[in-house]
């Protein structure tokens, strides 16, 4: 599948590689994964090949995933402007601080603010919630994340491993509100795992979320994100 037959993303006029880079293992940190020069080596042939959608998160590999991101593309503004990045937050990285993680205000603002730090850019493209907390009400999390968008920090914003009815919940208090919507979803799915078809994914469809599998080969794919129905 080429690379550069772009796509656009969910109800928006996002356009993306039908292929997203899946960053997870870039950085030795878990004792595993691609070492720097590797993670370069492979963040350059997916650009090369016209691929512009790379996906990451606060939490993998400690960090270390960002910083190899921010490194190689995000602190060359012109290379880091071609790029669509995306990445999580929800992961807890400081170990006893309680609002270290999550998805409150507080911890939300905090974890975009450290992101960019990491990926040395002055905005991201698509910010995820990485897995739904169920102790944050949601319309305290949507909030946050307009006012990242409205500040210019946040692109686009969508829901990773969250259930159908916290979705469609969401996405409904942000129409009516006039937030930013959900443009995607990131969810687990393959030939193995097909139980999104019940829920997850018709919701996408009805309410315009694109929808980014992980997993696609059941965990034999090096970190490739196939955005299927991305512009239904």
């Amino acid at each position: 599948m080429p690379l550069d037959h772009y796509i656009t993303l969910g109800r928006s006029g996002l356009r993306v590689s039908p292929l997203c880079l899946g960053a997870m293992t870039f950085g030795e940190d878990w004792g595993w994964g691609s070492t720097v020069e590797a993670s370069q080596e492979i963040l350059d042939r997916y650009i090369a090949r016209g691929g512009n959608f790379i996906d990451t998160a606060n939490g993998y590999t400690k960090g270390h995933s960002e910083t190899i991101i921010g490194d190689h593309v995000g602190r060359h503004a012109a290379r880091r402007d071609r790029l669509v990045i995306a990445t999580k937050f929800t992961t807890n990285m400081y170990r006893g601080d309680p609002n270290g993680g999550g998805a409150s205000r507080k911890a939300i603002i905090a974890q975009c603010e450290q992101s960019l730090r990491r990926l040395q850019t002055t905005y991201i493209d698509l910010y995820w919630l990485h897995v739904w907390d169920a102790n944050t009400p949601v319309d305290e999390t949507l909030r946050a994340l307009d006012d990242l968008v409205r500040d210019g920090k946040v692109r686009f914003i969508g829901f990773s491993d969250t259930p159908a009815w916290k979705c469609a919940q969401a996405q409904t208090i942000a129409q009516l509100r006039g937030w930013s919507p959900l443009v995607a979803l990131q969810i687990e799915y393959s030939l193995l795992e097909r139980t999104v078809e019940g829920e997850l994914i018709p919701m996408a469809r009805e309410l315009g979320m694109g929808v980014t599998p992980w997993s696609p080969l059941a965990g034999g794919t090096n970190g490739v994100y196939a955005p299927a129905w991305a512009n239904s």
